[in-house]
C-alpha cells in the first residue's frame, strides 16, 4: 500500500512518500469506474492502441510523437490514470524533491529562507523536504546519510556547528550539496555565507559614531558558526574603533532564541552599565530590550540595541530595533540556484558567493541628544 502524507502552507510543501516496490508505479484515481475494473498500463495501451512500451515512454515524460502522446494522455484520463511520482523516480533516477536543512525551523531567518528557496525551486520543478535537525551535527550526520539513499535529488544544508566527522561526511558524499554559511576545512562545495563580520563591524560602528563607548555584546553559542564570526566581528569593529574590550560586557546565551536572550541579558546587565548593546540576532536583541526596559532603562536614551538579521519580527518591536541586514533571503536564492546549477552540471566548477551587510537604522538607536 503506498503511503503519502503532504503538509502545504503559504511558503513551503513538505511531501514524505512510503512506497512498496511490490506496487504498480501507478495509482489509480478513487471513482466508480476505477473501483469497479482497476486500470493496468496494458489497458491503457489497449485504449490508446499503442505498445506498452509507447505508454511508458509519455507518462515519464520521455520523447514521442504528437499523435501517440495525445491517445496515451487520453486514455490514461478515460481510465483514471495518475503516475505515481516515487514509483517513476525509482526508474529514473530521480525523486524531484529537493531536501533544505536547518537548525530551527520556528526562527524566522529560516522561515524566509524557506520562502525564498520553495520559490525557485518550484519554478524548475521541485518539491521542497524541510528537516528541522536541531543544533546537533549528529542529526545533520545522519540526515546525509539518508539523503544518499536517493531519498532526493539534492540537499541545501546550513549548518550551526560544523565538527570535524561533519566534514568527513561532506567531503565523501557524491550527492548534490550546497551549504549556506562557512565550510569546513578541506571541503570544496558551492557555498553561499554572510560576512558576519563586516555586519558587526556596521553596528558597532553606528552606535560608536554617536558618541556611545560601553558597547556590550550578547551572542549565541561561541561553539556554532555564527557564534565564532560575530564574535570575531564584535572583537575587531571594537579595537578599530579603539574602545575598550570589558569581557563582562560580553554574555553567550545557551542558543539564538528570545528565552535564552532573557537570561543573557539580564546576566549582562548585573555585572555592567553599557550604553549599546549589539546582539547577534533579532531575537536576542529583543530580549536585551524587554530585560533593559524593565529594569527602568530608556532605549535608546540610556542604552541603544542592535540586532542582527533584520527580520520582520525587528520592525513589529518596540521600539523598532535597529538591525543588519545578513541578505537571508538573498543567500537563500543564490544557494537554490546554485543547487539547480550543480544538477544540470555536476561538474561545473565549485562557486563560493559572499552576501555583503547592510544597516537598517530604526528607533533602537535613535534619539535626539545625549
Amino acid at each position: 500500500m503506498a503511503v503519502r502524507a503532504a503538509v502545504q502552507s503559504r511558503t513551503v510543501n513538505v511531501l514524505v512518500n512510503v512506497y512498496s516496490p511490490a506496487e504498480s508505479p501507478f495509482t489509480v484515481a478513487r471513482d466508480p469506474v476505477a473501483q469497479a475494473k482497476k486500470s493496468t498500463l496494458t489497458l491503457v495501451a489497449e485504449r490508446a492502441g499503442v505498445s506498452i512500451a509507447s505508454v511508458s515512454r509519455v507518462l515519464n515524460g520521455q520523447p514521442a510523437s504528437e499523435a501517440v502522446t495525445e491517445r496515451v494522455r487520453a486514455a490514461a484520463a478515460e481510465l483514471g490514470y495518475v503516475p505515481d511520482a516515487t514509483a517513476r523516480s525509482l526508474k529514473v533516477g530521480r525523486t524531484e524533491q529537493i531536501a533544505l536543512a536547518v537548525a530551527d525551523v520556528g526562527n524566522p531567518v529560516y522561515v524566509s529562507m524557506m520562502r525564498e528557496i520553495s520559490e525557485v525551486v518550484t519554478r524548475a520543478g521541485y518539491r521542497l523536504v524541510l528537516s528541522s535537525t536541531g543544533s546537533d551535527p549528529r542529526d545533520q550526520i545522519d540526515l546525509l546519510v539518508g539523503l544518499n539513499r536517493g531519498f532526493a535529488d539534492g540537499l541545501i544544508l546550513s549548518p550551526l556547528r560544523v565538527p570535524e566527522e561533519l566534514g568527513t561526511q561532506l567531503r565523501a558524499s557524491r550527492f548534490p550539496i550546497v551549504i549556506i554559511g562557512s565550510l569546513p576545512p578541506g571541503v570544496e562545495l558551492d557555498n553561499v555565507r554572510a560576512d558576519s563580520v563586516a555586519g558587526m563591524a556596521l553596528a558597532v560602528d553606528h552606535v560608536a559614531d554617536q558618541g556611545r563607548e560601553r558597547v556590550a555584546f550578547v551572542n549565541g553559542p561561541v561553539d556554532t558558526v555564527p557564534g565564532a564570526a560575530r564574535r570575531g566581528g564584535y572583537l575587531k569593529a571594537l579595537a578599530a574603533r579603539g574602545l575598550r574590550r570589558d569581557t563582562g560586557a560580553e554574555v553567550e546565551a545557551r542558543d539564538f532564541t528570545y528565552r535564552a536572550g532573557l537570561d543573557a541579558a539580564a546576566r549582562l546587565l548585573e555585572r555592567c552599565t553599557p550604553d549599546a548593546i549589539v546582539c547577534a540576532n533579532d531575537l536576542l536583541a529583543i530580549a536585551a530590550l524587554n530585560v533593559a526596559s524593565r529594569g527602568g532603562l530608556r532605549v535608546p536614551d540610556d542604552v541603544a540595541i542592535v540586532g542582527m538579521d533584520d527580520t520582520d519580527l525587528a520592525e513589529l518591536a518596540n521600539p523598532a530595533i535597529t538591525s543588519v541586514d545578513l541578505g537571508a533571503t538573498t543567500r537563500a536564492k543564490a544557494a537554490a540556484e546554485l543547487l539547480l546549477r550543480r544538477l544540470d552540471e555536476p561538474d561545473a566548477p565549485v562557486q563560493q558567493v559572499v552576501i555583503e551587510p547592510k544597516l537598517t537604522v530604526r528607533a533602537s538607536t535613535e534619539r535626539s541628544a545625549r
